[in-house]
């Protein structure tokens, strides 16, 4: 298995609306492969917010298979156009930058 991070970072206070994007699956719990997502938001920084986008695959041919996918496409077609609110008015860009890490899962464990 692997688990593949995305590691986010936007501008202060605004991470619990970015993290709202994710509630929506746009087409990932679909795709072959898929094992969870988890959205987590770290606590105690005050430069910036900080989300971390952990997507968990049985093989890294999965992951790929979701990222070369029109569904991934799909969900990442907003990326540096202009984001707009509900009016269609153009809305602030609350985006600083994200950085993609990709680790094998040597042990994991759970309840039970």
């Amino acid at each position: 298995m692997i688990v593949v991070t995305n590691t986010i970072k936007v501008k202060t206070g605004h991470g619990e609306t970015v993290a709202k994007r994710f509630e929506n699956s746009k087409g990932i719990d679909q795709s072959s492969g898929f094992v969870r997502m988890e959205v987590l938001l770290t606590e105690g920084l005050q430069e910036y917010d900080q989300l971390k986008v952990s997507t968990t695959w049985i093989d890294k041919a999965a992951f790929e298979g979701w990222v070369n996918s029109d569904s991934f496409r799909q969900a990442h077609a907003h990326r540096g156009n202009q984001q707009q609110g509900a009016d269609g008015q153009p809305t602030e860009c609350v985006m600083l930058g994200s950085q993609l890490t990709t680790h094998r899962v040597l042990v994991a464990r759970q309840t039970g």
